[in-house]
């Protein structure tokens, strides 16, 4: 067999930020981005790991954009679910004060 031309994929320091990101994840302090809510997922975690060394500047693929199977789905899919609605008013009468 013919070895495989181009190298290494990965770099050594993104597979050390990826193994970190796992190890946050199983004790539970991996936050995401935006929202900052607890990763639970193991591809997340993944993800994380490897767009933090990409921050880094570590030999990481750059990222693939979404499939067209993918995107297509997604905008033209209706939402369903709750509507979200403003913040409820008191029912409770203020006192007035003198």
């Amino acid at each position: 067999m013919a070895a495989k031309k181009g190298g290494r994929k990965y770099g050594k320091s993104a597979s050390k930020r990826v193994g970190s990101a796992m190890r946050r994840r199983k004790k539970g302090t991996l936050k995401s981005g935006r929202s900052g809510r607890k990763v639970k997922s193991r591809k997340q975690a993944i993800a994380i790991g490897l767009s933090e060394a990409r921050s880094k500047g570590a030999k990481v693929p750059r990222k693939r954009g979404a499939k067209k199977s993918t995107r297509k789905s997604s905008s033209g899919r209706k939402k369903t679910g709750r509507k979200k609605t403003g913040r409820k008013k008191s029912t409770r009468k203020s006192s007035s004060r003198s």
